[in-house]
């Protein structure tokens, strides 16, 4: 009872031709039992179990005929006026299949029933089908923000799981964002020859419910900097406080001791918090502000041909009156305009003043200059785009080379060094100490370690904090 697996069949209710009425079942269980308005203050025992699925059964009773009785199913086999046998065959072959469990209550002393834990994953992904979007408030790249602020406020690892999780929410709604206005469009192609006026307007409902404030307060672009300047504040905490976030993060998110790669939990998840963040700036954000755009264009395409051809109709309906009439004899014409007028008594027609109609004359061209000579390129302008380059290239130095001229420096002093006492002789000096924390915080290669000190780093060159350099300690196996 214990070790074997009861799920063989578990997709079984669901494969038959009254699967609508076991999913209908399945959301009513599952309203009942962790809906909003779920009673937790006793289990649910066989009665309640079937009242619930007899309800169910009740109200859609004219929906569930099925003409086939003849099929290898119990739940088809089974008459749809008689509900309460179809209840109770909906019930034997939840608990059978593993959507549902027996356990006991001990507070009444009675045997209850639950969902399964499969069973209620997917339960509750048909529940949740066609209910209404919900959405928190703090679901968005605002609450990431803040949470990583937070982080860094309190020094809290719980604070950082909310913002990983924040941000895996951000990149969610817009990838479903983007599904949702592909789907609107196949939906348009399909039916092109009808106006889509009801799916527009639940368009334009769920745009100023959700899509107005994630495409304005809620945009990644305007959020992207504050979060990039929260990650390097994190990057620069004290080793002690790193030391204790890693050690609460190991405990409460185990998940990511298993998923991360790198030195630390806490690492690893702020670079996945930055490429998430990156990924929604630079790719999914971009993807449904095209989709909309497509959705827009097509709906207006279609909108537009619909009201050309209802003018289209108009005015071929008077066509069609000038022909008839000039087939008709004199008396059938004069009694069909008769017929005609008392029909267009209402409308009113109204002819433009000639005096409105003024020519104007035509329009100059500009002619465009045409190039026949190529351009000669001097001496004097050879050498300024060398010497251009050449200043540009000698105030670029690569965070690989900064990292090995403080390998060696650590390894010539033999002990930790401040960022303070290295030389600032000439312009590659200056460069590299301004370059330092940066290079060993981005290396690969997990032999440098950097703390923030409180001391000012002044010199004549750059002002900022000052930095102890030290080698990282040897990890045991």
């Amino acid at each position: 009872m214990f070790y074997d697996s009861e799920r063989q069949n578990f997709f079984r209710p669901l494969n038959g031709k009254r699967r609508e009425l076991v999913v209908a079942c399945l959301c009513s269980l599952y309203e009942r039992l962790h809906g909003s308005a779920a009673d937790y203050s006793h289990n649910l025992t066989r009665d309640d179990v079937r009242d619930i699925l007899l309800l169910v059964v009740q109200q859609m009773s004219n929906e569930i005929s099925i003409e086939d009785n003849t099929a290898d199913d119990e739940l088809v086999s089974i008459s749809s006026e008689n509900v309460l046998e179809l209840a109770s065959a909906i019930f034997r072959s939840l608990l059978h299949d593993g959507w549902l469990e027996m356990f006991g209550d001990r507070a009444g002393l009675v045997t209850a029933y639950r969902f399964s834990r499969a069973g209620k994953l997917f339960a509750e992904a048909l529940w949740a089908f066609d209910r209404p979007r919900t959405r928190s408030r703090q679901r968005n790249v605002r609450s990431c923000r803040n949470a990583l602020e937070a982080t860094y406020r309190n020094a809290d690892a719980y604070d950082l799981v909310d913002a990983f999780d924040y941000a895996e929410k951000v990149i969610s709604d817009l990838s479903e964002g983007v599904d949702y206005f592909q789907e609107l469009v196949r939906h348009l192609m399909v039916e092109a020859s009808q106006t889509p006026w009801d799916e527009f307007m639940e368009f334009l409902d769920r745009f100023e419910r959700e899509f107005k404030k994630q495409l304005t307060a809620d945009s990644v672009d305007r959020h992207r900097q504050a979060i990039r300047e929260t990650l390097g504040k994190l990057h620069g905490l004290p080793q002690e406080r790193i030391i204790t976030l890693n050690l609460q993060l190991d405990e409460i998110a185990r998940w990511a001791v298993l998923e991360r790669s790198g030195r630390s939990t806490f690492d690893w998840m702020l670079d996945r918090i930055e490429e998430m963040v990156e990924a929604a700036c630079t790719t999914k954000q971009p993807e449904l502000i095209k989709a909309m755009n497509t959705y827009m264009r097509q709906a207006t395409n279609i909108v537009q041909q619909a009201m050309m051809l209802r003018g289209g109709q108009t005015r071929h309906a008077y066509s069609r009156a000038i022909t008839q009439v000039s087939k008709l004899q004199a008396t059938d014409q004069s009694e069909f305009l008769e017929k005609l007028g008392v029909a267009i008594t209402a409308s009113e027609i109204r002819l433009l003043d000639p005096a409105s109609f003024k020519l104007r004359s035509a329009s100059h061209r500009r002619k465009a200059l045409t190039v026949t000579a190529q351009p000669k390129v001097s001496q004097e302008a050879r050498l300024a785009a060398a010497l251009q380059r050449a200043e540009a290239a000698g105030f670029a130095l690569s965070n690989e080379d900064v990292f090995k001229a403080l390998q060696a420096e650590l390894k010539l002093r033999g002990r930790p060094f401040l960022l303070s006492t290295m030389p600032l002789k000439t312009a590659r000096d200056v460069l590299q100490a301004m370059q330092a924390v940066e290079a060993i915080r981005t290396s690969r290669e997990s032999i440098l370690n950097v703390t923030k000190l409180p001391s000012k780093l002044l010199t004549e060159y750059y002002t900022g904090n000052d930095y102890q350099i030290e080698a990282a300690p040897e990890r045991t196996s």
